[in-house]
């Protein structure tokens, strides 16, 4: 009773130091980058390396965020049902799932821990008097973390846990681990051990993460590059505005935000048949935008917008499939977090991404909104009449959030302040208006708010650390020079090419999240788009274009199952509901594709 008392006790410690820290962090990367940006605008003095900082501090929110959403179960898999939480009976399937992800981050951690140790040796200061090895020790901190997550979490009955450790033990003999790889085709087996785990419930990072650590071993290298690849990817110039945009969307979903929004749009657009449909797209795309997770906006506004669209005598299927892909129409439009990856991971200028997404986002809008208005005719929807006097009055109410996508587009376009000060601006923006202003938000909620973005993003960055280690693979091994080679004396012209790609890329949308996706990916992609004489920039958008097109392809789309999860509603019937919407969005991924005009034309001007 004593042991369980303790163990309670530095629980929820432990739970505390995290929150709490995630909460630091997170105005330490808000006031810092502002900081320099009143600094630079009135020729004062700035802090330190004050940028760096920023970007390390990426690293410790991607890892403290990770932790909570293990923490929580809500690291992204590919079922519903969460690794993380105790089972009361045994199940292979799911028992080779949690053995497979402690080994995983077991694994991890100790190759983590060997970079830290190397770093150790040979310092080198990120700032004044802080070392670089410092700020990586959150790296097997995190693993570690994470390992007795699903440790304590994995069964209730002690001998199903002890299991894990026994195997974990037994593969952490060096002799056993060479004979696997002499004896057996360790590479097959263990690939297929982590497919089966990915089917039971094992997080996507574990996936990748597996693979990396098998493809390094059998290739002789220690698995710690995995780990020197997590953190040169984590600590990019412009990683940061990830999780800053994403705060700002998240304090804006939960304010009252999207009520006034709402409204504007009500008066502005409700007198056109399938006036709010278009509303609802308008109001997604800007969450999207904003929050860079498509599931975040169903999973946030679905339960507000379905009735609006039902009570309006709109179909139950044509809004499930509305509400379903308007989740992943702003992924074109700034500050699209896929779109600052994509830069980030192809050496694209980002802005240069932000102007060429935005004729072909309208494109897309554009045609979705004409599906809507063609069932507000057939529906007959009774339309609210327009009023001028109403339609000033909403804006006025809503005046200070409609005044942010411009602060950001400046702050993007007009050269004053930097993409990671822009975002800090916008939290900052944000935060003044919900709770100074609207008064929608007390003090009380922030830390929940901070939170859950942490969750968020530690989700999507752990992703992406895992993921380099595998690019980083693919690279060393030259398979995007053998598929250079492949495709040069299989393809004949671009165009082929470029429908090869498009069905490629939907089959890797709908199995693969789009931040993996694209660390994966784009670097394979990349020498091929440049060999056929495809402009980076026109590769960028076809590519988001068509990830953003996977979210709804069966049978792993993952706006399917959110829709699914969200609405309680059968896949089948997300399917049909969705149909209409997929086909729109082809035709809209085919005009981008083939028409390069929509993608640079705004940069002959």
């Amino acid at each position: 009773m004593i042991a369980s008392s303790r163990f309670n006790h530095f629980s929820k410690s432990l739970k505390w130091g995290e929150d709490t820290l995630a909460i630091v962090i997170f105005a330490t990367m808000v006031i810092l980058p502002f900081t320099e940006f009143i600094a630079r605008i009135f020729g004062i003095l700035s802090i330190p390396a004050s940028q760096v900082l920023v970007q390390h501090l990426t690293l410790w929110i991607g890892f403290i965020g990770a932790v909570l959403a293990a923490r929580q179960n809500k690291l992204l898999a590919l079922t519903q049902r969460s690794l993380f939480s105790k089972d009361n009976s045994f199940h292979l399937g799911r028992w080779i799932a949690k053995v497979t992800t402690f080994l995983v981050l077991v694994s991890l951690a100790w190759g983590s821990w060997d970079l830290v140790k190397i770093e150790m040796q040979y310092p080198i200061d990120i700032a004044p008097n802080i070392p670089r090895w410092v700020v990586q020790l959150i790296i097997p901190i995190g693993f570690a973390l994470m390992a007795l997550q699903i440790y304590f979490n994995s069964y209730s009955k002690q001998h199903y846990r002890i299991t894990l450790i026994i195997v974990a033990f037994l593969f952490s003999l060096t002799a056993i681990t060479e004979m696997i790889f002499d004896v057996l085709p360790a590479v097959y087996i263990g690939t297929f051990v982590l497919i089966i785990s990915l089917f039971f419930g094992a997080p996507i990072f574990v996936g990748l993460g597996g693979l990396s650590i098998i493809l390094f071993w059998a290739d002789f290298t220690p698995i710690s590059a995995i780990s020197a690849e997590t953190y040169r990817i984590v600590v990019s110039p412009t990683l940061p505005t990830i999780p800053l945009f994403t705060l700002a969307g998240y304090l804006l979903a939960e304010s009252k935000a999207s009520n006034r929004l709402i409204s504007i749009f009500q008066d502005l657009f409700g007198w056109v048949p399938g006036g709010t449909p278009i509303i609802i797209i308008l109001l997604c795309g800007f969450f999207t935008a904003l929050t860079g997770g498509s599931g975040v906006t169903i999973l946030a506004l679905g339960g507000l917008l379905l009735p609006m669209l039902l009570k309006e005598g709109y179909s139950r299927s044509f809004s499930l499939g509305l509400l379903t892909v308007s989740g992943s129409i702003g992924l074109l439009f700034p500050p699209s977090l896929p779109a600052i990856i994509y830069g980030v991971t192809a050496g694209v200028s980002v802005k240069n991404v932000f102007i060429a997404g935005l004729i072909p986002g309208m494109v897309l809008i554009f045609l979705i909104s004409g599906w809507a208005l063609y069932q507000g005719r057939i529906k007959q929807i009774r339309l609210k009449k327009f009023s001028l006097s109403n339609s000033i009055k909403a804006c006025n109410h809503g005046k200070w959030e409609l005044i942010l996508p411009l602060i950001i587009l400046f702050g993007v376009f007009g050269g004053f302040a930097t993409l990671v000060e822009t975002a800090a601006i916008a939290v900052l923006y944000v935060f003044m208006v919900e709770v100074f202003v609207y008064k929608d938000l007390s003090f009380n909620d922030i830390p929940k708010i901070v939170i859950d973005c942490s969750t968020l993003i530690g989700g999507v960055l752990i992703i992406l650390g895992v993921a380099m280690g595998l690019t980083s693979y693919l690279v060393d091994a030259q398979i995007p020079m053998s598929l250079l080679s492949w495709a040069k004396d299989t393809i004949t012209n671009k165009y082929i090419f470029l429908l090869i790609l498009n069905v490629f890329l939907l089959a890797v949308g709908c199995l693969m999240d789009i931040f993996s996706a694209i660390i994966v990916i784009v670097p394979l992609i990349s020498p091929l788009g440049i060999y056929f004489g495809i402009d980076p920039i026109h590769l960028a958008i076809i590519f988001i274009a068509n990830l953003e097109l996977g979210f709804l392809t069966p049978p792993v789309g993952m706006n399917l199952f959110l829709s699914a999860y969200r609405f309680g509603e059968p896949m089948p019937k997300i399917y049909k509901a969705t149909l209409p919407f997929f086909i729109i969005k082809l035709f809209a991924v085919a005009l981008i594709t083939y028409i390069p005009i929509l993608t640079l034309g705004l940069f002959n001007f």
